[in-house]
């Protein structure tokens, strides 16, 4: 009988989550080898083929052109950049590379162009490809697919409630309205969130309940520890302790036991213990490179030597699913429609995101 389940309840993801914690390890570690091998893990490289300048108030996020940081925008790169870096990456041990660009959502025109040709590029190069562009529509998903796209990936970061208390140019509901474009096409699904920003353990939860209602579930689901930036809004925000990291990794393992949990950003910040009891814990897939997007990440020979610590081997590509066709531009059956969907844009205001706004202008 399948362990998934959809309709889990924030209790009984807390009651989860609060066990003692030798018997959620356990627990976690049981389902983690019923779904997966223990001793293999997925090794993505994430890619900023367009960084800064980003409209969107992400109280977390240092590509938000509205707060001063120290994060220099670049326009798109050329898909050559894109394909020589991609090599790079492939000959360190990872399977998928992840693009991403600081858009708010995808804009039919030469530049969503360049990234299909991306996709084309790298998927020829018998590597998964995942993007992060932000809100997608069904007709964009669709020519992302055809490109050869492996996975898309669009957080939901946090619970629903939460959420508004850290973003308030969009809403969730555009969050889910993209998952379920996505899932019109056979382009997996990516999407996870943010622990750390203050928020408590019952949005935790109320993300967890929200990724394991999505049916089909996602393949992945990414959990971050917030970095805390300075001059973003969250700058003054605590690390979280390498605790609390362990429990939502063991608790996502348990309520989502056939999706590839994957220990995002955060992870300069854990010891390569901390990093071991995460695996047993139920991860299994990582960040390789020294940046992500644009926080640290470990080097990636620095991860190499602690999989041969750990007994671990780098997951090959398309073990969980058959690789996508690549079609051509010239052959593609659907066209850019030049779409202007409404996108939401809340009314409300977040008090520490107009602050940092403010805080930016002064400095400017």
């Amino acid at each position: 009988m399948s362990e998934v389940r959809h309709n889990w309840t924030k209790e009984e993801i807390l009651d989860i989550y609060n066990k003692p914690l030798m018997e959620l390890l356990y627990e976690a570690a049981t389902i983690h080898r019923k779904h997966h091998d223990p001793n293999t893990v997925q090794v993505s490289t994430l890619l900023s083929i367009k960084t800064g300048g980003c409209p969107e108030d992400c109280g977390y996020c240092p590509q938000a052109a509205r707060y001063h940081t120290d994060i220099e925008g670049n326009d798109l790169m050329t898909v050559q950049q894109v394909k020589a870096q991609a090599l790079r990456a492939k000959s360190s041990g990872s399977s998928r590379v992840c693009m991403g660009a600081a858009w708010r959502n995808v804009k039919d025109g030469p530049e969503f162009d360049q990234v299909l040709e991306m996709v084309r590029t790298i998927n020829k190069l018998d590597m998964e490809v995942c993007c992060t562009l932000g809100m997608v529509t069904e007709n964009q998903a669709q020519r992302l697919a055809e490109a050869g796209l492996y996975a898309y990936n669009h957080n939901l970061d946090s619970s629903e409630e939460y959420y508004k208390e850290v973003i308030s140019t969009r809403g969730f509901e555009d969050r889910l309205e993209t998952i379920d474009n996505v899932r019109k096409t056979n382009v997996t699904v990516c999407s996870g969130g943010i622990i750390g920003m203050g928020e408590k353990e019952e949005d935790r939860a109320g993300m967890l309940v929200a990724l394991t209602t999505l049916n089909p579930q996602p393949e992945s689901v990414p959990i971050n520890a917030l970095v805390a930036v300075d001059g973003t809004p969250l700058e003054e925000q605590e690390p979280i302790s390498i605790w609390d990291m362990v429990r939502m990794v063991a608790t996502t393992r348990i309520v989502l036991p056939e999706t590839q949990v994957r220990l995002s950003a955060g992870r300069t910040q854990m010891t390569r213990e901390g990093q071991a009891m995460c695996f047993f814990a139920g991860a299994n897939s990582i960040f390789a490179g020294d940046k992500l997007l644009t926080t640290p990440n470990p080097d990636v020979n620095e991860d190499m030597e602690m999989f041969k610590q750990l007994g671990l081997n780098p997951q090959k590509p398309f073990i969980k699913k058959m690789q996508p066709e690549t079609v051509e531009a010239s052959d593609s059956k659907y066209q850019a429609l030049g779409e202007k969907p409404k996108w939401s844009r809340p009314d409300h205001k977040i008090e520490r995101n107009e602050e940092a706004k403010q805080k930016a202008r002064a400095l400017k």
